[in-house]
C-alpha cells in the first residue's frame, strides 16, 4: 500500500440518540459516545472510531475534539493522534522535558496510525508520514506552529517517490517540509527558502511553484539543506523520530511565542489552558491534477448567507491556500460567475468529490449546530476531512446566522442570543461610506472583510502600533500578513493586503478583530525600502490617507464621508428577543438632544446620566458661569444664575420631549469650580474684557478655588450646601421644565433628580430640602404639580457603608463606578494609564478596573450599598451609569446584584442590551442548575 492514504471511507459509527428524546441537532452540543476509562496523554482517532469526543474540548483542545467527534460519526478522517493539553503545562513547567511514559504512548499510537495506512514511520522504503499541529480549546488561527510532510529524508523521500510513482511530488513535499519544519523548529528564517525558490524560479523562466519539474525540486531541496547548515550550525535533521520529538516541543513551544500571547490577550484566552498536539497521517494535495486541498465554510462569514463558502487550489498542500501564494479558485459555480473568475469550481471540476464535500457540510452544521469551518484535502479523487470548528465570522454575519439558525428550528432564540459577542455588536454601530459620496477608487480588492476606514498609510505592524499610541488612525498596507502581524493588525483600523484570498491570514483574522479588510489587491506593488505603495502610475507614500471598504474591496484615495448604520433587520429581530428576555432596564447617559435622540434611536429606555456640567461650557453660557463664580456674595452669584436659568429650562425640555415620558435622571453640578475659569493669561484677558471685570480679580478667584486633589475636594454636593442658589436654580429649571414639557406632550413628565458624591446622610437631607422648597414653590407658581424623586450617586466608599441611612430619605440610588474605582483604588483616572497597562500584563491585576468593574473590591462595595439599601427601603430604584454601564462583564455583575438598570454611552445601548439578557439567561440557568442540585 502505498505512503498515502487510499481506499475506501470509514465504516460509519452507530449514531448517537439526541438528548431527552429530541430532534437531531437540538443538543446544545453534539451528543459524544459513551464515556470510556483512559489512561494516560494521548487518545487516537482514525477510521470510525476515537478514544475522545467533543466533549473532551478542554484535554484535547478544539482540533483534537472535532477530529475525534468526526471518526466517530463516520467521516473520512486520517488516523492519528492527539495529546492532550496537560502535557503543555508539564513540559513547560518542567525544564521543557517529556516523560518516558509520553515517549511510549506515541510510539504506540504511531505504529497504530502505520497499521492503519500500511506504511511504517521512518521506513526507507514504504514511509508513513504525519503533520504535527497545535490545538487549543479556544481557535487561535494562525497564531501557533504547524509541521507538515513530517518523516521526511534523503531516504525516505526516494520510497516516497518509487511508492508514488511521482518524484516530482516526493521532492515537492520534502522541500516543504525542510522549510517549514526548519522555520518551526529550527528557527531558520522562511525567508532564507523563499529566496532561494524566487531566485531558482526567475532562473528557469518558472512563474508558477507547479511550473518546476521533480529535477527542480531536487536541486532546490539540496540548496535548503545548504541554507540549513549555513544559517542553523548543524545539519538537517534526518532522524525522523528526532523530527517528530522537535516537532511536538516546538508546537508546545509555539504555545508561548509572542504573536500567541497576544492574540491570547486581545481575545480573553487564559494562560494556563495550553495547547494539545495533533499527529495525524499525511493526505496529500499535491499529487496531481486530481488532488487538491481547500477551506470552506458552511454559510458565508462575510455576510452569514446560507451558502457554501470557500476556496481550493488543485495540486496543491493546505498551507498554499491561506498563505496567498497562489490565487485560489471558487468551490462553487455561482460564486465563479460571481466573481468573474474563468477557472473551473471544484463544483464543475470534481463534481462527485463536490457532492460528498456538500453532504458532509450538512452533516457537520447539524452535528454541531452552528456555522463551521473546515479544511479538506482531495487526494486522487479521494476526499479526507482535516478539521471543523465554529467559524470565525463578521458581526454581521454572527447575527444573521445566529437569528436563521433559530428560525430554521437549528437552535433556540436563547441560544442565539447566547452566541452573540456583546462587544462585537461595536461593529455594527459605526459609520459607514456613504453611497453618494465621490470616490476615487483606486484599486479593488477582495472584500474580506466588512466595514470601512479611513487613515494613514503604514507599512509594518511595529509602526502601526506606535502610530495607534500617539492617536494617530492608520492602514496596515502588507503584501500579506503573517501571525507575527497581530498587534499591527490590531492597532490598525483596516487592513490592506496585496495577496491572499478571502480565507488568508489577513482575513481571518481581520474578520475575528472586526477590522475592515481588503486582501488580494493585486494591483498594488508595495517597496517597503522606498515605504511606498504604487497602483499604476499613482504612488502613495507612508502617511498618505487612504480609505478602504471591506464590504466592496475597494481602496480609495483620501477620506470618504460616512453615515450612520441603521437597526434593522437581523440586529432589530435579535434586539427584540433579548429584550423579551433581559430583567434589566438599560438607559443612556446624555445631555445633548443629539445624544438622546441616538441613545433612543438604539433603544434606551430613559436616560439613567445627564451631566448639567457639560450644559455649561456652551457660547454665552460659560461667560454666566463665570460671572456666578467670580461674584463676591450671594445676590451677585443669583444675578448671573439668573441669566443660566432659562437656558437650563430650555435644555430640560427637550431630553423630556426627546424621552418622552421615559425617565431622566438629572445630576447636579458636580465638578469643582475652578475647572469654568480661564487659565491662560489671554484666556483670562478675554473675559476680564467680556465681563467687564479686573484680570486680577480673576488671578485671585483662581488661587482661592486651587486645589491640590480636586477629585477628592469642594465638588458635589459640597457645592450644593456652599452654594445653595446653584442647586436652587438647576431645581427650578428641572421643575419648570417637566410641567412645560408635561402640558406640550399631554402627558406628565417624571424627572429623577440625583445628588452627587454623597458621603454622609446629613449631606442628601440638607440638599434635597433645597430642592423640596424649590418644587413646592414652582408647583405653587404654575397651579401645576409633577412626581418627582430625588436620589443620589453612590461613588464613595462611605456612602456603600452607610447606605442604610442615606436609603432612608433617598429614593434612588445611581452606582458611579467611575469614581467609586477611583476613590477605593486610591487611583486617577486620568493618572493611571501609564502604569495600569503593566499592572495587567504582569498579573498584578486581572483587568483595567475603569474598563471592567473590580468585582470584589468595587464589587463588594456595591452590592453592600444594595443590600443595605434595599433593607431599608425595598423598592429603592438602583442603577448604575458610567463607563461600566456598557461592559458586558460589569452587566452580568449588575444581574447578579439585583439592579434595577444600567447606564451608558448611547452607542453602547444595543450592547449593554443583549448583555442584559445573556446576564438574565446565565442567573436563570445557574438557578435552576442549584434547584436541580
Amino acid at each position: 500500500m502505498a505512503t498515502f492514504l487510499q481506499g475506501t471511507a470509514p465504516k460509519p459509527r452507530q449514531a448517537q440518540p439526541a438528548q431527552n428524546g429530541a430532534a437531531p441537532g437540538a443538543d446544545a452540543k453534539p451528543a459524544a459516545p459513551a464515556a470510556k476509562k483512559h489512561d494516560g496523554f494521548v487518545y487516537k482517532f482514525g477510521p470510525g472510531s476515537a478514544d475522545g469526543s467533543a466533549d473532551l474540548r478542554d484535554l484535547l483542545g478544539g482540533k483534537g475534539a472535532n477530529l475525534a467527534e468526526m471518526s466517530n460519526i463516520g467521516l473520512p478522517v486520517p488516523p492519528g493522534f492527539t495529546i492532550s493539553t496537560e502535557m503543555c503545562a508539564i513540559y513547560n513547567d518542567g525544564n521543557k522535558q517529556f516523560p518516558d511514559a509520553l515517549k511510549a504512548e506515541v510510539a504506540a499510537a504511531l505504529a497504530i496510525v502505520g497499521q492503519t495506512v500500511g506504511a511504517t514511520f521512518g521506513d526507507a522504503s514504504n514511509p508513513l508520514l504525519v503533520s504535527v499541529r497545535s490545538g487549543s480549546r479556544a481557535s487561535m488561527p494562525g497564531m501557533m506552529d504547524t509541521v507538515l510532510n513530517l518523516g521526511l529524508n534523503d531516504a525516505t523521500v526516494e520510497g516516497l517517490a518509487a511508492k508514488a510513482g511521482d518524484k516530482r511530488f516526493a521532492y515537492d513535499s520534502y522541500r516543504r517540509f525542510i522549510q517549514m519544519y526548519s522555520d518551526v523548529v529550527l528557527g531558520v528564517d522562511h525567508h532564507v527558502f523563499e529566496e532561494i525558490l524566487d531566485n531558482y524560479k526567475s532562473m528557469a523562466g518558472a512563474d508558477l511553484d507547479t511550473d518546476l519539474e521533480a529535477d527542480d525540486w531536487e536541486k532546490i531541496v539540496a540548496e535548503y539543506k545548504e541554507a540549513v547548515e549555513r544559517e542553523h550550525g548543524e545539519p538537517f535533521p534526518q532522524d525522523p523520530h528526532q523530527q517528530l520529538w522537535g516537532a511536538i516541543a516546538a508546537v508546545f513551544d509555539s504555545w508561548k511565542n509572542a504573536r500567541a500571547i497576544t492574540y491570547r490577550r486581545l481575545h480573553g484566552i487564559p494562560d494556563h489552558w495550553g495547547t494539545a498536539v495533533n499527529v495525524q497521517a499525511m493526505v496529500f494535495g499535491n499529487r496531481g491534477e486530481t488532488s487538491a486541498t481547500g477551506v470552506a465554510f458552511t454559510r458565508n462569514p462575510s455576510t452569514g448567507e446560507k451558502k457554501l463558502y470557500g476556496e481550493f487550489l488543485v495540486n496543491a498542500q493546505g498551507e498554499d491556500v491561506v498563505a496567498g501564494i497562489r490565487t485560489p479558485q471558487n468551490l462553487t459555480e455561482e460564486a465563479r460567475i460571481g466573481a468573474g473568475d474563468t477557472k473551473p469550481s471544484l463544483e464543475a471540476l470534481m463534481p462527485e468529490v463536490f457532492a460528498e464535500l456538500t453532504a458532509i457540510y450538512d452533516k457537520l452544521e447539524t452535528r454541531y449546530r452552528d456555522m463551521q469551518d473546515v479544511e479538506f484535502t482531495i487526494q486522487e479523487g479521494k476526499l479526507w476531512m482535516l478539521q471543523t470548528r465554529s467559524g470565525k465570522r463578521t458581526s454581521k454575519a454572527g447575527l444573521r446566522i445566529a437569528v436563521d439558525m433559530a428560525d430554521e428550528g437549528v437552535i433556540t432564540r436563547e441560544e442565539a442570543i447566547l452566541r452573540i459577542d456583546p462587544g462585537q455588536l461595536d461593529q455594527l454601530l459605526h459609520p459607514m461610506l456613504d453611497p453618494k459620496a465621490d470616490k476615487h477608487i483606486l484599486t479593488t480588492g477582495l472584500p474580506a472583510s466588512p466595514g470601512a476606514a479611513t487613515g494613514e498609510i503604514v507599512f509594518d505592524s511595529d509602526k502601526a502600533e506606535s502610530l495607534k499610541g500617539s492617536g494617530h488612525t492608520v492602514i496596515l498596507v502588507r503584501t500579506e500578513t503573517s501571525p507575527e502581524d497581530i498587534h499591527g493588525m490590531h492597532a490598525a483600523a483596516g487592513i490592506l493586503t496585496a495577496r491572499g484570498g478571502m480565507t488568508s491570514h489577513a482575513a481571518v483574522v481581520a474578520r475575528g478583530m472586526g477590522r475592515p479588510c481588503v486582501s488580494g489587491a493585486g494591483s498594488i506593488r508595495i517597496d517597503y525600502k522606498a515605504r511606498t505603495m504604487s497602483i499604476g502610475d499613482t504612488v502613495l507614500r507612508e502617511g498618505d490617507i487612504i480609505t478602504i471598504d471591506g464590504g466592496k474591496g475597494q481602496v480609495i484615495l483620501g477620506a470618504v464621508p460616512m453615515i450612520q448604520p441603521e437597526l434593522s433587520g437581523d440586529f432589530a429581530k435579535l434586539m427584540i428577543w433579548a429584550d423579551e428576555i433581559r430583567r434589566m432596564k438599560v438607559r443612556a447617559n446624555a445631555e445633548t438632544p443629539r445624544d438622546a435622540k441616538q441613545a433612543r434611536e438604539f433603544g434606551a429606555e430613559g436616560i439613567g446620566l445627564s451631566r448639567t456640567e457639560h450644559m455649561f461650557f456652551d457660547g454665552d453660557r460659560i461667560l454666566s458661569v463665570r460671572e456666578m463664580i467670580l461674584a463676591t456674595d450671594e445676590a451677585g452669584r443669583r444675578t448671573a444664575l439668573a441669566k443660566l436659568l432659562p437656558m437650563q429650562r430650555q435644555d430640560f425640555v427637550e431630553l423630556f420631549e426627546i424621552m418622552a415620558g421615559l425617565p431622566v435622571t438629572i445630576r447636579l453640578l458636580d465638578p469643582p469650580l475652578h475647572e469654568f475659569l480661564p487659565h491662560t493669561d489671554a484666556e483670562i484677558k478675554e473675559v476680564a474684557e467680556a465681563l467687564g471685570a479686573d484680570e486680577a480679580k480673576i488671578r485671585h478667584r483662581l488661587a482661592e478655588l486651587h486645589e491640590f486633589n480636586p477629585m477628592l475636594g469642594h465638588r458635589g454636593c459640597r457645592l450644593a450646601i456652599s452654594y445653595p442658589e446653584i442647586a436652587e436654580m438647576q431645581a427650578r429649571a428641572i421643575f419648570e421644565a417637566a410641567i412645560e414639557a408635561g402640558r406640550k406632550a399631554g402627558a406628565p413628565v417624571a424627572p429623577e433628580i440625583m445628588i452627587p458624591l454623597v458621603s454622609v446622610k446629613k449631606e442628601f437631607d440638607i440638599v434635597k430640602e433645597q430642592i423640596d422648597k424649590v418644587a413646592r414653590d414652582v408647583f405653587r407658581e404654575k397651579g401645576e404639580t409633577v412626581v418627582y424623586q430625588v436620589g443620589t450617586m453612590i461613588e464613595l466608599p462611605r456612602a456603600c457603608l452607610r447606605a442604610g441611612e442615606i436609603a432612608e430619605t433617598a429614593e434612588f440610588f445611581s452606582f458611579g463606578t467611575n469614581d467609586l474605582t477611583q476613590t477605593t483604588f486610591g487611583v486617577s483616572r486620568d493618572d493611571a494609564a501609564s502604569f495600569l497597562g503593566e499592572y495587567t500584563s504582569k498579573g498584578v491585576i486581572e483587568a483595567d478596573p475603569f474598563v471592567t468593574i473590580d468585582q470584589e473590591g468595587v464589587g463588594e462595595l456595591v452590592a453592600i450599598g444594595v443590600e443595605r439599601g434595599r433593607a431599608v427601603r425595598p423598592n429603592i430604584k438602583l442603577g448604575i451609569c458610567g463607563e461600566h454601564g456598557g461592559d458586558p462583564a460589569s452587566i452580568d455583575f449588575c444581574e447578579r446584584v439585583g439592579l434595577d438598570y444600567v447606564s451608558c454611552s448611547p452607542y453602547r445601548v444595543p450592547v449593554a442590551r443583549l448583555s442584559a439578557a445573556q446576564a438574565t439567561l446565565v442567573a436563570q440557568s445557574k438557578a435552576k442548575s442549584a434547584k436541580s442540585d
